[in-house]
């Protein structure tokens, strides 16, 4: 039974996550081969969608924790694909425009916060604790895959269909998934029947864990410094690959797609790699790692532009989604059952919560400063990674375990 609940939980998530890939390539796409927009306005987009990890990130972990799951995560879904199928209907009324592309992806980003809560809530509760970190490696893979063939998938259809009509890939994904998870039981809470704690207090005590917590602390604030340059990434990449490299389409797509590469590389040697060096010490080498990645991305110009883009691009992906699985198995198997679904909004309220703040920043300086000059700035932050490691509990240990105490000393009175 928990295998088949597995599966279907999995195969929903990566239905959408391929129709978000092809999606990713077709807005900006759209923003700026339709629309023609600026860098700030980029910068606005990539901001709007992620905007909601620091409006609601934080209640949304007491809400998953009170609502019926099931009803909730199809919810979600059924809205999302609602707001990316009003796109194509606007273009075919010619009354398309930045605004709304802004007003949809602030949209999707609180139906990704909801729906991302309650996802990684759910996992624990249909795998067993001695597997989650090959499940969260299969499913960082799968991201990868996507990630992968979405963007090329997406390159290819907007080069053919245009960017409009493509987005409709995402629509429809959004549909199969919510239809899917229908299919699922409905998982209990952990709040007692009754519970009237206010939500106040409730948020509190999830705070006070994870910003006191000796190991889950300082992989937050990695996470908060990675995903400010994954901002600046997201709103810049598009841009460069379209006015300083002169990419077409179909090529935006397949260098894009240099990142699921990454992706997967990396979630299939997560598990060995840290076997091998244990998963404390792995954090400050692929923290270091993904420095070089970052900083090689926009360089050159042409072929070797491509290609350093390309290769950054496959670097620093790896780079992160090996921080991602060891830091997301380690709090998940660590924190207090009762406590999870607060730990991850708290985590993503703050981790999250600096995406649009990066993708804002990058598209203001990178009217005056250009694409190139931002992305290297940028790039250059993400020493702030290996850094905070070194000054944590982790640079003592082998594996993040091994700080046995850690877990017990923070469970809540």
């Amino acid at each position: 039974m928990k295998l088949t609940t597995f599966w279907r939980w999995w195969t929903a998530g990566a239905t959408s996550q391929l129709g978000s890939a092809v999606g990713s390539v077709a807005l900006p796409l759209t923003a700026l081969t339709v629309l023609h927009a600026s860098a700030l306005e980029m910068g606005l987009i990539t901001a709007a969608t992620y905007l909601a990890y620091l409006l609601i990130s934080l209640p949304a972990g007491v809400i998953v924790q009170r609502l019926p799951l099931r009803g909730f995560q199809v919810g979600a879904d059924l809205t999302r694909a609602l707001a990316v199928a009003s796109i194509p209907l606007a273009w075919w009324l010619d009354a398309l425009s930045v605004t709304q592309l802004i007003v949809v992806a602030l949209v999707i980003s609180f139906g990704d916060v909801l729906f991302d809560v309650a996802n990684q809530t759910f996992l624990p509760t249909i795998v067993p604790a001695a597997q989650l970190q090959a499940r969260n490696s299969l499913t960082s893979g799968t991201h990868a895959a996507t990630q992968l063939g979405g963007p090329s998938l997406g390159g290819l259809a907007v080069q053919v269909f245009g960017p409009v009509p493509t987005l409709l890939v995402d629509a429809v994904s959004y549909l199969f998934s919510g239809a899917l998870l229908g299919s699922l039981p409905a998982r209990r809470t952990e709040a007692p029947t009754g519970d009237r704690t206010p939500m106040a207090a409730l948020i509190r005590e999830g705070w006070r864990y994870v910003t006191r917590h000796p190991i889950i602390g300082p992989g937050m604030w990695v996470a908060t410094s990675v995903n400010f340059v994954c901002g600046a990434q997201m709103a810049l990449f598009a841009y460069y690959l379209v006015r300083d490299l002169h990419a077409a389409p179909g090529l935006v797509g397949l260098l894009l797609a240099a990142e699921g590469v990454g992706t997967l590389i990396g979630a299939a040697l997560t598990t060995r790699f840290t076997a091998r060096f244990g998963t404390a010490r792995g954090l400050i080498i692929v923290g270091f790692t993904g420095v070089a990645g970052a900083l090689l991305i926009p360089l050159g110009a042409g072929a070797a532009g491509y290609l350093a883009f390309a290769t950054g691009n496959l670097i620093f992906a790896a780079s992160v989604v090996v921080l991602s699985v060891t830091t997301r198995t380690y709090r998940m198997t660590q924190s207090p059952p009762e406590l999870l679904s607060r730990v991850i909004a708290t985590v993503k309220f703050v981790s999250w919560g600096a995406i649009p703040l990066g993708g804002l920043l990058a598209g203001a300086l990178a009217g005056p400063l250009g694409a190139r000059t931002t992305l290297l700035i940028f790039g250059a932050l993400t020493a702030i990674c290996p850094v905070i490691y070194l000054l944590s509990p982790v640079r003592g240990l082998r594996d993040l375990t091994d700080h046995a105490a850690a877990g017990r000393e923070m469970q809540p009175a």
